[in-house]
């Protein structure tokens, strides 16, 4: 389920995605809560672009590090692409 600020306060977040396009971050915000995983998402700033390279805009979404492996496999399961550091 979606979480405020306040649910990640004091605790090391992990981003496990960016979704560049609003129907693909609604599509992973469905995923990740019927899947019943915690998360929160907020709006910042990336780089992207290979010849015209600008600041754009994304919804960055971030799980507990408990979360991490369920986050990934209900990712997997809807097509997506976890980010890996």
């Amino acid at each position: 389920m979606k979480q405020d600020a306040a649910f990640f306060e004091g605790k090391d977040a992990v981003l496990i995605y960016i979704a560049k396009k609003l129907k693909e971050a609604l599509s992973l915000e469905t995923a990740l809560t019927e899947s019943g995983i915690d998360y929160g998402v907020e709006a910042d700033e990336y780089r992207g672009g290979v010849i015209f390279r600008s600041a754009r805009v994304g919804a960055f979404f971030y799980v507990l590090p408990e979360a991490v492996e369920a986050a990934h496999g209900a990712m997997e399961r809807n097509r997506f692409t976890p980010r890996v550091e």
